[in-house]
């Protein structure tokens, strides 16, 4: 039998699936990242830890009748690695904003309302990188998180794909680097760029080493990945154009699936290429992981069925962890706002999901007025898809059916173009 894996990493851990050319799941495996202060899951070795695990926890006789492997990354987590794919400095987070610090540089280099115009874009980080001498005097190549996991299994150092170069400034209509974007980085501590190929395509069979330590098949290849929340909205099997999913994971994303391309910096909103259609969304800060800021997920089950899903909540908040938002307000000063806070827990939490589901709505909104195809149901993956009473506001505020998908986990998602990139789809 044929079987293909994919795994996702995410922002609290490494998940795989593993499927047939049928779809059906024959393994899942998880690995969570530890929060003891010991490890940080913006260290390499903690990905690679993360990786090798994964994979172990495989039954031997499923591993070794694995054809393909495509893995996904939180997008815009980037590194800097010598030529030896040897990180050279620790990796910045999708959510990091501390290329707010070059957006004069920015502005100067990049086209108005580029999607490259956000303080947390692959891009800034490169700039930032750069400003600083992180990468110091030697050769370096510049990544993505899925890019060097993906190099850790083939070996081929410099590899990427549109979905993920997406915010470092490629342009996925000519499918290459865009003039402004090369010389404007150009310079004596100017990093080498990947090179962009679509997700799915093969890149190589996997490194001799990993094969035999974990019996993967000779033949078996390593395919192009994506970004987390493109693999979840490809494990939905979401392909009607007005159709959409919204990812309720640690952050809240929003992919709405349209005949027109919407790209505006000014809202955080941008494109990715999906077949002939495209993938039009935003990414805000908001989301999982505010609420597991303040409750447990035993509290969460039980305040959420205290509360009535029809009856709209006073409180209007913005919730964040800390300052800064990206979609539907691209502000990296932007103030949480999670005042007055009831002393009725239930209440707080009521406030918390309705507002959250404000934004979500806000953002379809903004992707509409701005020529997207006009919403006509939403699915729903990632953690929050579990919360029937958070659906249920969340249908209230979108006006249209809210629902979830057989699949919603990235990981079956970034097994899925394994599969299509193997099979040739």
């Amino acid at each position: 039998m044929n079987l293909y894996l994919g795994i996702d990493f995410g922002t609290t851990g490494a998940r795989s699936t593993v499927i047939d050319s049928q779809g059906t799941i024959h393994c899942e495996t998880e690995y969570t990242f530890a929060n003891n202060g010991k490890q940080q899951p913006e260290l390499p070795s903690v990905w690679q830890n993360a990786l090798w695990d994964s994979i172990e926890q495989i039954p031997p006789t499923i591993r070794n009748q694995v054809r393909a492997i495509a893995l996904d990354g939180t997008s815009s987590t980037v590194m800097l690695c010598n030529t030896d794919g040897i990180p050279v400095c620790e990796p910045i987070l999708y959510n990091d904003a501390r290329g707010a610090a070059v957006t004069e540089r920015l502005r100067a280099i990049a086209p108005d309302n580029h999607t490259v115009l956000s303080a947390t874009s692959s891009l800034a980080k490169l700039l930032w990188l750069q400003e600083g001498g992180h990468g110091g005097t030697a050769p370096t190549v510049f990544l993505h998180q899925a890019d060097w996991l993906a190099f850790l299994l083939h070996g081929k150092l410099g590899i990427s794909d549109y979905h993920n170069a997406l915010k470092l400034g490629f342009d996925v209509d000519t499918l290459c680097y865009p003039n402004w974007l090369i010389e404007g980085i150009a310079g004596a501590a100017t990093p080498e760029l990947p090179q962009v190929v679509a997700p799915g395509t093969p890149v190589g069979e996997v490194r001799s080493q990993v094969g035999d330590r974990f019996g993967f098949p000779r033949d078996c290849t390593v395919c192009a990945g994506t970004t987390d929340s493109i693999a979840a909205f490809l494990a939905s099997g979401v392909n009607l154009p007005g159709e959409a999913v919204t990812s309720l994971g640690s952050t809240l994303a929003v992919k709405l699936l349209s005949h027109t391309r919407v790209d505006d910096s000014r809202y955080g909103i941008y494109s990715h290429k999906l077949g002939d259609l495209w993938l039009v969304g935003g990414a805000s800060n908001t989301g999982g992981a505010v609420l597991r800021h303040f409750f447990t997920d035993v509290e969460l089950d039980n305040y959420s069925t205290q509360i009535d899903p029809e009856q709209e909540s006073l409180l209007d908040y913005y919730p964040l962890l800390k300052k800064g938002d990206r979609f539907p307000i691209n502000d990296p000063n932007l103030q949480p706002r999670l005042e007055p806070r009831p002393t009725d827990s239930v209440e707080f939490l009521h406030g918390l999901l309705e507002s959250i589901a404000r934004i979500e709505a806000r953002g379809y909104q903004l992707l509409q007025e701005l020529g997207a195809t006009p919403l006509t149901k939403v699915y729903t993956a990632g953690g929050g898809a579990k919360n029937s009473v958070w659906s249920a506001i969340r249908k209230r505020y979108l006006k249209v059916p809210v629902e979830t998908p057989i699949h919603t986990a990235a990981a079956y998602g970034v097994a899925l173009l394994a599969m299509r990139g193997a099979m040739g789809i």
